[in-house]
């Protein structure tokens, strides 16, 4: 027989040992196919170990891969929701009833996509455009133009070039690219609410990777200036490159509310 007093006391169960409340993160999950980061890290020294590259070579190729990779994030960021209407109507789902409303809605989508495809060209490639003429300066790509101005022919040489390097880098931002379902929540717990923090501003995702890039060029600038241009100093800065920070950001979820106490 309980004691007098307490037949009406909710006990909470203790938290799992290394579980949703616990401090530890990232659990096993989150580093399961961190093996795909280190491949892409692999590649990415390999080319720069085959091609014998120098500083000029590894500022260009981060550049190249902050451009293409990120412009490609954009786009797939931005069209998503056409994708998903147009997925939807195609498979009967998207809510619209007649075919006209259809027609109007992927119109409505359509151009509010191609003015923030207009928008993000702009923003996005006059960034980098500004950047590359910096570091022609400093770097320059032709060897017979030291400093000279960028033109599309220098543009062509940094692709045939560096092309190698893209692979690596579409594969470290990988999950960029996977498809989201994204049914509405409008949940207001703290549970809820961390949730769609952790999941961040995916339109911010293509911008970190720049200030990401910016960093680790002006290390490799110091590296050439101070003579340290060494193949372990490369692989460190790469490792930096390559390594899933996406798994540390991951924030710790607050524990479930539990049940109502008897007051």
């Amino acid at each position: 027989m309980p004691p007098v007093g307490t037949e009406n006391v909710a006990v909470a169960p203790p938290a799992d040992r290394g579980g949703r409340g616990s401090m530890l993160a990232p659990g096993p999950a989150g580093w399961s196919d961190t093996w795909l980061d280190a491949l892409a890290f692999g590649i990415g020294l390999g080319v720069a170990w085959w091609f014998h590259w120098n500083t000029t070579d590894l500022v260009w190729s981060l550049w190249l891969s902050s451009l293409l990779v990120g412009y490609a994030m954009i786009l797939w960021l931005l069209t998503a929701p056409l994708r998903q209407l147009g997925a939807g109507i195609i498979g009967d789902r998207s809510g619209v009833a007649s075919g006209a409303a259809k027609i109007g809605a992927l119109a409505l989508i359509g151009v509010g996509t191609l003015f923030g495809i207009a928008f993000f060209t702009v923003h996005f490639g006059g960034f980098h455009f500004v950047h590359s003429v910096f570091l022609n300066a400093f770097f320059p790509v032709r060897a017979d133009r030291p400093g000279g101005l960028v033109n599309w022919a220098v543009y062509r040489d940094v692709f045939s070039h560096y092309w190698m390097f893209l692979p690596a880098a579409f594969l470290a931002e990988r999950h960029a690219f996977a498809q989201r379902e994204d049914p509405a929540d409008t949940a207001v717990t703290p549970a809820a609410i961390e949730a769609r923090k952790a999941k961040g501003d995916g339109m911010t995702a293509p911008y970190r990777n720049v200030i990401r890039m910016h960093l680790l060029i002006f290390f490799f600038a110091f590296a050439h200036f101070a003579r340290l241009e060494q193949f372990a100093v490369y692989a460190v800065v790469f490792a930096v490159y390559f390594f899933p920070w996406r798994v540390l950001r991951r924030k710790r979820m607050p524990p479930a509310a539990s049940g109502a106490s008897a007051m």
